[in-house]
């Protein structure tokens, strides 16, 4: 006969996790983990006292598959909360809005997807520009840019600077010859001046001046989807102060605010598959990329790590289209040797506009990142989607510490031209709190992935 013996706090539900210790018929105590009925086995131990070890090393994490299994369901949730008309288009058939763009509306659409070409590279001459800035910049950035291509259109300059809302502000300088070998082979060099006034670590915040010089290299085999990325660079001794700018966050200065940092060489090769149908929105297809990363400090210092990040998302139309689920993934893990470490402002962060949206940015800093995101979106108009969806991550100082136990939703609405993101806004909740989030780029666009310079600090 077997005896089971249960480990259970009396106010749990019966739906809550529990531990059952089942004595085995070849000796031994089995110990199970039970989960909505389900028993999954945790361990077999050969003596009662290595049970009640592992029994009690269970307990100290009983909420972790409890608050899984929320996750799990508000993730169902996103899939099942949808208007009912969401699936009533045939297969196939061509995906109507529910209401018609306002005149308005659709004129201005029109005439963003005039301007980016219908591929979101602007034309000649002078644009504006919202780009490279990063997490915490503020709700919009916007300044002027201007793009001209040589050579019989072979090469590419581009130079723009931007102003954020909370006075982020950046200049480059960018020269690309896109389309070598056939349109198999790009290279180019960038320079990049960041001035980054509010930055927050944890529970205080710093000013980040940086400058960065890259050269890259692209590499994509005719016919494949597969391509090969390679940059090598110069990140400038990075200069950290006080926090400064409007809305500023009143919180206490870090500890390294003043102190001289050393300048980085750095370095990245990835494998990137790319499937999507429309890079600046995609509807369909996926893309994937492995990334190693390597930093070395140049005043012979301790700062010298490795990194690798593996990261994912995939567009899945369903009910003709009139439906799309994107999913997303990111692993960073990072790697020092005995007596090397990393600066605070390169370890990587969690929590913003395309990580963990219900908490504030870079709430979440340690030496390696989980995170997963599930967002399902339907056609309002033409070209206004709405958008449900439920983020899980966390970070760690050790691999097998990671889980995915903080977690955020909430629903939001993107304007795209069809082929590209031009705005979006999201309310979100975690357990800190509402989030607000207004930002011009698609939530799940693989920023790293085209962020040709160094992340300092770090930003997923």
């Amino acid at each position: 006969m077997t005896t089971t013996l249960e480990c259970r706090e009396p106010s749990l539900d019966l739906d809550e996790p529990h531990i059952d210790i089942r004595a085995a018929d070849d000796g031994g105590w089995d110990v199970c983990l039970v989960v909505e009925g389900h028993a999954l086995p945790a361990g077999h131990c050969s003596d009662w006292h290595r049970a009640e070890r592992l029994c009690a090393r269970l307990e100290a994490r009983h909420a972790l598959p409890h608050r899984a299994a929320r996750v799990l369901r508000a993730l169902l949730l996103v899939l099942a909360v949808l208007p009912a008309q969401a699936f009533a288009q045939s297969e196939g058939a061509a995906a109507p809005a529910l209401f018609p763009d306002p005149r308005v509306l659709h004129e201005a659409v029109t005439f963003v997807a005039e301007r980016k070409a219908g591929n979101g590279a602007p034309e000649n001459g002078v644009y504006a520009s919202t780009g490279n800035m990063i997490t915490g910049a503020g709700w919009i950035s916007g300044g002027p840019g201007y793009r001209h291509r040589l050579l019989g259109e072979r090469a590419i300059v581009d130079v723009s600077g931007a102003l954020s809302w909370r006075l982020y502000k950046t200049a480059q300088a960018r020269f690309e010859l896109p389309a070598l070998a056939g349109d198999h082979v790009s290279i180019g060099a960038q320079a990049l001046w960041r001035d980054m006034t509010q930055v927050r670590d944890a529970d205080s915040d710093y000013r980040l001046r940086t400058t960065n010089v890259v050269g890259y290299a692209t590499v994509r085999p005719e016919g494949s989807a597969v391509s090969m990325i390679a940059t090598a660079g110069w990140l400038d001794g990075p200069r950290i102060s006080s926090s400064t700018g409007p809305f500023d966050r009143d919180l206490p200065d870090t500890a390294a605010g003043g102190v001289p940092q050393p300048s980085f060489v750095h370095g990245d090769l990835s494998l990137v598959h790319d499937t999507r149908n429309h890079p600046g929105h995609p509807t369909a297809g996926g893309l994937y990329r492995g990334t190693w990363v390597g930093f070395r400090a140049r005043d012979g210092g301790p700062y010298v790590f490795t990194r690798y990040e593996t990261e994912g998302a995939h567009f899945i139309p369903l009910a003709g289209g009139r439906l799309v689920v994107a999913a997303h993934g990111l692993g960073v893990f990072s790697s020092t040797a005995r007596g090397r470490s990393i600066p605070f402002y390169l370890l990587p962060a969690l929590g913003g506009h395309n990580t963990l949206r219900g908490y504030s940015d870079y709430r979440f800093h340690d030496r390696h990142l989980l995170v997963a995101n599930l967002e399902s979106r339907f056609p309002l108009m033409a070209h206004v989607d709405g958008a449900l969806f439920v983020d899980a991550g966390n970070v760690a100082p050790r691999v097998k510490a990671l889980d995915l136990a903080r977690t955020s939703y909430g629903a939001g609405v993107r304007l795209h031209t069809g082929a590209s993101t031009i705005a979006r806004l999201d309310l979100a909740r975690g357990d800190e709190g509402w989030q607000v989030l207004f930002r011009l780029s698609d939530p799940l666009r693989l920023a790293r992935l085209s962020r040709r310079t160094a992340a300092a600090p770090f930003v997923p």
